[in-house]
């Protein structure tokens, strides 16, 4: 059994991942098996009110995982860890001490909130040969899932995907909740995104996307009137549109994360995941500039 270490209890993820990797206080249709938490740190929050924080470390407590002074004692009592502070911009600092020791790591959205960050985690892990991967939970969706293997709908020429997007100065633009959209369009589209346009207001925004080849892919983040999560993906047989269901999303990326743990292979290349924090900054840069062509780092 894999031990896990959880960096950061200020969003629910530490409680809710918890419960399916440690089967406890979930339906065992949401049991994830090879991996239990077993120790966490809490730390801080830009984001998270104190109070809060300490509800999900009483939870935690209470399902037996042992809470440490400093993020670096987990070191040498686990063997993998999975960094879920909300804040992006703290998790290059918070990373970093466990891809040094070669611990297989996962770090929640938003990877981070600068290319620069982005770039010395990946470089980090290459150097220590330790695996690195993050992702948004919406990726795994079923629906985007059988979207891709289904075979009536072809290789993907565009996409739209649309999410709620909150904003928060700690995880600027699209980084704090639009992140739920980008992924599922990454999913979709893959890597090769060469310049976006987007158009932004108080209500939402929508970014425009132009990949290698002239496909185009597109995100609609909403502060405003109803949300949901879904997409319209474009195939060269057909097209496909959906909601998403969010009821297995969780045990669907812990999936993965088990898997990268156990063979230290991440599923996502992380030239990719650069990619998507340097998308979400060129949507920032078109919007603070009037909706301007801004190419990707």
């Amino acid at each position: 059994m894999i031990r896990v270490g959880i960096v950061g209890c200020d969003s629910s993820h530490c409680v809710e991942f918890t419960k399916r990797l440690n089967h406890i206080a979930i339906g065992e249709d949401q049991w994830v098996d090879g991996a239990q938490v077993v120790a966490a740190w809490a730390g801080s929050s830009e984001i998270t009110p104190q109070q809060t924080i300490g509800q999900y470390v009483a939870t935690l407590k209470g399902f037996g995982v042992e809470i440490v002074e400093r993020p670096e004692a987990l070191i040498g009592h686990i063997d993998a860890v999975m960094v879920e502070t909300q804040g992006g911009g703290s998790h290059r600092a918070l990373a970093v001490p466990f891809l040094e020791a070669g611990l297989p790591c996962f770090v929640d959205k938003p990877f981070a909130c600068s290319v620069e960050d982005a770039r010395a985690m990946a470089d980090w892990a290459q150097k220590a040969g330790a695996a690195l991967f993050s992702s948004s939970s919406l990726r795994y969706a079923l629906e985007i899932q059988s979207t891709l293997a289904d075979g009536t709908v072809g290789p993907i020429v565009g996409a739209h995907a649309y999410s709620p997007a909150a904003l928060h100065p700690a995880n600027p633009g699209l980084f704090h909740y639009g992140i739920h959209a980008v992924e599922p369009l990454y999913a979709l589209m893959g890597p090769g995104c060469e310049a976006v346009w987007c158009v932004f207001s108080e209500g939402g925004e929508v970014t425009s996307g132009l990949w290698n080849g002239g496909r185009i892919g597109t995100v609609r983040g909403t502060r405003q009137g109803a949300h949901a999560y879904g997409f319209i993906a474009w195939g060269e047989k057909g097209v496909r549109a959906s909601a998403i269901d969010a009821g297995v999303i969780y045990r669907e990326l812990l999936k993965r994360v088990v898997a990268m743990f156990e063979t230290r292979q991440a599923p996502i290349d992380l030239g990719e995941t650069v990619e998507i924090v340097s998308f979400i900054m060129a949507a920032r840069r078109s919007a603070e500039g009037g909706g301007a062509r801004v190419a990707l780092a």
